[in-house]
């Protein structure tokens, strides 16, 4: 069975679709009641999957008049949008993080499914067995050197 957020995502990712504009304004509390949850189960759903590594810029304005804006990021290119994601590495990435993008380059077809696979294999946690801070500079080589290889192939 499916949680609430999940649920939410879904709805969300759903309306987003359907926008030609790839842009959707919306109330917490109104979602929230539609989904009849607590306004904080919104934003957690926001927070951990509408992030800007899976390819999507959220803006918010609080008080009563407040909405939150979901805009999903548009690339003219394959090449432009794996420049982006690569500066999103910098020279360390949790795997959490890591596993956003390969996500988000599945979504825009860049990769297949078993693609991703087998590049979150080398990149996972129990693979670098290393301690922090060095296994996420690792990671962040790792990914780097992929999505180069990734622009360049395209």
């Amino acid at each position: 069975m499916r949680n609430i957020s999940d649920v939410i995502e879904e709805y969300l990712k759903g309306i987003l679709d359907e926008n030609r504009h790839q842009a959707i304004e919306i109330k917490r509390s109104e979602l929230a009641e539609k989904f009849d949850c607590v306004p904080s189960q919104i934003n957690y759903v926001i927070k951990t999957r509408f992030t800007v590594e899976k390819g999507y810029i959220v803006e918010s304005k609080r008080g009563g008049g407040g909405y939150i804006r979901i805009r999903r990021i548009k690339h003219r290119k394959e090449s432009e949008m794996i420049e982006e994601v690569m500066g999103l590495i910098h020279s360390h990435v949790s795997q959490s993080k890591a596993v956003d993008v390969l996500e988000r380059l599945v979504d825009y077809e860049i990769i297949t499914d078993r693609e991703s696979k087998l590049m979150a294999s080398v990149i996972d946690r129990d693979v670098l067995a290393f301690s922090l801070p060095l296994r996420d500079e690792i990671r962040a080589r790792m990914m780097t050197a992929m999505l180069f290889t990734l622009k360049y192939k395209c």
